[in-house]
């Protein structure tokens, strides 16, 4: 997964870019020679981007419009979509008979309803050319569950299924759909779940990382965001053509229990 493995600059979209997983991918990518948008809500992911060599569209994937005119936005300064990178991502944490329904709300509109519009509105793109890559930044929770998440672990459950349906769709077409499976990474999206965790769990903050997120795992630290990128690196390359409708779990041994 070295940067030889990107042989030909292609024009990426990525979301939930103002820090964390999304901001090293764009970094990553802009790195490889890919032209870049990089879309967060965030204006300060502005910055962020630039710093990087990309470009950025500011705006909030809850909105179904918002969807469309990033895609738009991205055929328009560049020409195309040939990369997808679904990201963006919210946290809430609290037990299914304490849950806000405008919580559940916005976090499925969020991160299932926006990769599917984004999919959608770039899907011509790709097919038209006859090579795309789709890539669905899901979690380990889109693999198994824990308690107190249960719209987040929902919506990457669901964008499990969605990449393997855009898979077998895809497949004719030259466009693949893979998704990236991560662990608990080093990023805002987790430290903000700190305080969270040890509410629910009547435990101490500074216990939450090694009895909650790190309990399952054979590997005890966080993982880096720079390491996930290099997977998305690799699933958008032209070396992984004939990976597709797969997930990758790059979760310190969770799931090998």
């Amino acid at each position: 997964m070295s940067s030889q493995t990107a042989t030909t600059p292609r024009i990426a979209l990525v979301t939930g870019t103002s820090s964390g997983i999304g901001a090293a991918v764009v970094e990553h990518f802009c790195q490889l020679g890919h032209q870049v948008l990089a879309v967060d809500f965030n204006p300060a992911g502005k910055a962020i981007a630039e710093k990087a060599g990309a470009a950025f569209f500011e705006a909030d994937l809850t909105d179904p419009e918002a969807c469309r005119a990033a895609v738009a936005d991205a055929v328009k300064r560049f020409g195309g979509v040939d990369i997808l990178v679904n990201n963006a991502g919210i946290q809430h944490v609290a037990s299914i008979e304490t849950f806000p329904e405008e919580k559940w709300r916005q976090i499925m509109d969020l991160m299932l309803t926006a990769p599917f519009l984004l999919t959608q509105a770039a899907w011509p793109h790709m097919r038209e050319k006859g090579w795309g890559r789709i890539i669905n930044v899901a979690s380990i929770h889109a693999q198994v569950a824990s308690p107190g998440k249960a719209a987040y672990i929902s919506a990457k459950h669901g964008m499990i299924g969605l990449t393997k349906t855009a898979a077998l769709e895809g497949g004719e077409q030259g466009i693949t759909a893979n998704a990236v499976c991560p662990a608990y990474v080093k990023t805002p999206l987790v430290d903000n779940q700190i305080a969270d965790q040890a509410k629910l769990n009547n435990m101490d903050e500074k216990d939450v990382i090694e009895n909650i997120m790190l309990k399952q795992a054979a590997i005890k630290r966080l993982i880096e965001p720079e390491e996930v990128a290099q997977l998305v690196g690799y699933l958008a390359s032209d070396a992984a053509g004939a990976v597709t409708g797969s997930s990758f779990n790059i979760d310190l041994g969770w799931t090998a229990h």
